[in-house]
């Protein structure tokens, strides 16, 4: 069985609130991000940039994508089942990233198939942290199978 280790070159955020991708773009840059982030507003949008991927070989899918789950046209649950779902983006690792505290949102989250769930922080020194974090682990230690 061979296994093919892909590093792919962007990362797909999926927010609705102008204020919070201009932060995270900001807090990434901050965290000396080389990767190419590609931000969409909706759900409808992450569908639609992750066909455009399939369907386009110059192009290649998001080595993670960063999720908010209360989004309009298609919320963030609705993206995870469907992302997850399809045989090709399953393998694409979805970091929800989200306001919402509960344990009825985490655990659905999961049982879709997240693979973390992460509370946006109060504060942009927090939010740095986060954006650090996830450079270190999923671009730096987490091997992701090619699609």
């Amino acid at each position: 069985m061979s296994f093919n280790i892909t590093k792919r070159h962007s990362i797909l955020v999926a927010e609705d609130d102008a204020e919070d991708r201009y932060l995270l773009q900001t807090a990434f840059e901050e965290q000396g991000y080389t990767h190419k982030i590609d931000f969409v507003e909706d759900g409808v949008d992450v569908l639609s940039y992750l066909s455009a991927v399939e369907n386009d070989e110059a192009l290649s899918f998001p080595q993670f994508i960063l999720l908010d789950l209360n989004m309009p046209r298609k919320d963030g649950k609705q993206v995870l089942r469907e992302v997850k779902s399809n045989a090709i983006f399953k393998k694409i690792p979805i970091i929800v990233f989200t306001t919402a505290r509960n344990e009825a949102d985490v655990n659905t989250c999961y049982e879709l198939g997240a693979n973390t769930y992460i509370v946006k922080p109060l504060s942009f020194k927090e939010l740095l942290s986060v954006a650090d974090n996830l450079r270190n682990y999923w671009l730096e230690t987490a091997i992701v199978p090619s699609l």
